[in-house]
């Protein structure tokens, strides 16, 4: 059955997506792997619920593909190739299912006193079918063409206070993502492929930064500049999910 989660993006990324620049996401997983130097690993070193890489596959490294493996008890372990580690452990989903996307917005300013979801039931006590608020996104900039369902081009209204994505209301996202793939690595795996589809061109355009670095350079940028220098070196090991626009 087709799932739908939520997933966050920054304007910068919402963009790209829009103009289908971007078509992958890495995040990192909550519980990083354990990479064990023997197969299986020593009793002292997993315990139940631990996941770790098996050193027959990737004794250093991570390979796409790679067989994970989980720690059921000491001395009983689950061996799971990337489908179905991912079917059992991705908070992401995996392919077919959707991801809705949340970035930051605004209603009007005369929802500033509103929680999300007071504004959708304002909406329905208001008669809408759905809910319904003028919204402007934080990514598309300055907007004039503020509306509400049923009132006349031109109506004078003001934007609200600024919203951010984590609050966004399902009925208020505007984007909607069909999950392709789902596989786990190391950030440093990305290659120059992966990186141009992570939409990564952008940064080409910001002043200052070196339009001969490869996409691969500019991303590893990017990464440090969003979870903090060394973020990049650490090289942890991250969800990679890969997705089309639906909507």
């Amino acid at each position: 059955m087709t799932k739908e989660r939520p997933i966050l993006f920054s304007g910068a990324m919402v963009r790209a997506i829009l103009d289908g620049r971007k078509t992958q996401t890495r995040r990192v997983l909550k519980a990083q792997p354990y990479v064990s130097v023997s197969n299986p690993p020593n009793y002292s070193d997993v315990e139940a619920g631990d996941v770790f890489v098996c050193p027959d596959f990737a004794p250093t490294h991570s390979v796409r593909g790679s067989v994970l493996a989980e720690c059921e008890r000491p001395g009983v372990y689950h061996c799971m190739g990337q489908k179905q580690f991912a079917e059992k452990h991705s908070p992401y989903g995996v392919p077919g299912d959707r991801l809705w996307v949340k970035e930051t917005f605004r209603f009007t300013s005369d929802f500033d006193g509103d929680s999300p979801a007071r504004v959708g039931e304002r909406c329905i006590a208001a008669g809408y079918t759905n809910p319904w608020a003028p919204i402007q996104y934080d990514a598309d900039g300055e907007r004039r063409d503020w509306m509400w369902v049923g009132t006349p081009p031109g109506r004078d209204v003001t934007p609200g206070r600024t919203r951010v994505s984590i609050h966004m209301p399902r009925w208020a996202s505007r984007i909607l993502l069909e999950v392709v793939s789902v596989r786990v690595e190391r950030l440093n795996d990305c290659s120059e492929d992966d990186a141009e589809a992570e939409g990564i061109a952008f940064l080409r355009e910001v002043p200052d930064v070196d339009e001969t670095l490869t996409a691969r350079h500019l991303y590893e940028c990017l990464w440090d500049s969003i979870n903090g220098a060394g973020a990049w070196a650490a090289n942890p090991w991250v969800w990679v999910i890969e997705f089309r626009r639906v909507l």
